[in-house]
């Protein structure tokens, strides 16, 4: 049977990723710059990373991320340099006017970065040891409850971020021009480089 909790789950969690983070700007810096095609391929990248972080939660993996401060560090710090890392690169290419349309970027290197983005997310881990269990029925086997939620969480998630790579790839049509494409791929990556600052700074304290 499905957890009772479940609609409760679902309206949180699309407020949750409806909240800008790291995928929503990566994921928009890939399908305007690159094109939906790659854009789409990073969402698959970024879905199959929070089924394995929601798998892993489900053994227990996250809350020894949770309660293993160390490891919770690395997991943190590796995040914030590999969304710099893609800012970085964003910004490099612009300046070598390179990436005008869907074959600059392979679609595996596009889901390959959306999974490692999201296996260096500790936060995601967080979510599902703090905020999962609590639409969990207590009299219910925990680990099929667990794992439909995250089911839950990972289509909720997909939905929207496929919807964000849908709208951003039609600023891709605008990168014709050599001079506006340089300026919204530098102004795109420079968001990124922000919201990995934002990732660090909110994530200190867990």
């Amino acid at each position: 049977m499905l957890p009772a909790g479940l609609p409760a789950f679902v309206l949180t969690a699309t407020l949750i990723e409806l909240t800008p983070g790291p995928n929503m700007a990566w994921l928009a810096l890939v399908a305007a710059t690159e094109g939906r095609r790659p854009g789409y391929a990073a969402v698959a990248g970024v879905a199959l990373g929070l089924a394995l972080i929601g798998i892993a939660a489900a053994f227990g993996l996250a809350a020894l991320i949770a309660a293993t401060p160390a490891l919770y560090q690395a997991l943190r710090w590796g995040g914030v340099l590999y969304l710099i890392w893609l800012a970085w690169d964003g910004w490099r290419d612009a300046g070598d006017g390179a990436g005008s349309g869907d074959g600059d970027i392979t679609l595996a290197r596009a889901f390959r970065r959306g999974l490692v983005t999201n296996l260096l997310n500790p936060k995601a881990a967080i979510f599902y040891v703090a905020v999962l269990p609590g639409f969990t029925d207590p009299g219910a086997p925990v680990l099929g409850e667990t794992l439909i939620l995250t089911a839950a969480y990972v289509a909720v998630a997909t939905l929207i971020h496929a919807g964000i790579v849908t709208l951003a790839g039609s600023a891709n049509a605008l990168l014709g021009d050599p001079g506006r494409s340089r300026m919204i791929r530098r102004a795109l990556s420079a968001s990124l480089a922000l919201v990995a600052l934002w990732f660090f700074w909110s994530s200190r304290a867990a």
